[in-house]
């Protein structure tokens, strides 16, 4: 079958497929393994969790590839493994930063617990040793987080071996787009929305209010933290 033909054949069964009516309802995270092709998927509540280099680009102008490279490399490996340690499960890597998910009970606390880990984690892990193993390269990695909740919808696109999972919801949007809003303080690298804020437990301890800032885009509110916790 020539290239157009397949194309266009596939594309109109997708417009003409029906989809399964209930969607099937996740208990845990979906894998590509799990889900197959067509008009089908499955619908999961969840939190969803950017973690981000801020500035990359900058960064990889500035530095030796080699040394950015590292800082990718070190950043990564951290969210993911931070993630992991709270229950939740990397789903996507995009460049410089991983998309993550949080099922569950608990699920608004463990993300960002997660992203206050993730912060001491850059504080104390990640720029320490990379700065000193290039003492005439000044440059020190800042990161941002961006959480929200909700229904998504979980469904396998591309081609046979060569496919992944696309998340369909607006937490999976609104998450992705808190970390990349101009003129945010970067001091305050974890920012959540309005549905986390509500859900979490996580507001306060003995040394203050977790989310001492708000701000708003497009008239929607949300909470940013400069907040860390120390991973034992």
């Amino acid at each position: 079958m020539a290239l157009k033909d397949e194309l266009e054949s596939h594309v109109e069964s997708i417009a003409l497929g029906m989809w399964p009516d209930p969607m099937p309802q996740g208990r845990v995270v979906p894998t590509a393994g799990s889900l197959t092709f067509g008009n089908t998927g499955t619908n999961v509540d969840a939190c969803v969790m950017y973690s981000d280099i801020h500035k990359s680009t900058a960064m990889v102008d500035q530095l030796h590839s080699h040394r950015a490279a590292e800082l990718y490399k070190a950043f990564l490996h951290c969210a993911a493994k931070i993630t992991r340690a709270n229950g939740g499960e990397v789903v996507a890597y995009d460049g410089d930063r991983a998309m993550s998910i949080f099922m569950g009970d608990n699920k608004a606390d463990r993300a960002i617990k997660a992203a206050f880990q993730l912060h001491w984690a850059v504080l104390k892990i990640v720029n320490p040793p990379l700065a000193r193993a290039w003492p005439s390269s000044a440059y020190t990695l800042q990161h941002t987080v961006g959480i929200d909740m909700g229904n998504l919808l979980a469904a396998k696109t591309g081609v046979r071996d060569d496919n992944d999972i696309v998340w369909v919801g607006s937490a999976a949007n609104h998450a992705s787009k808190l970390n990349s809003f101009n003129g945010l303080d970067i001091s305050f690298p974890t920012r959540i929305t309005e549905a986390v804020y509500n859900a979490t437990t996580l507001k306060s301890n003995s040394n203050g209010n977790f989310w001492p800032d708000t701000f708003a885009i497009d008239g929607i509110g949300y909470w940013r933290s400069p907040f860390w916790m120390e991973i034992s």
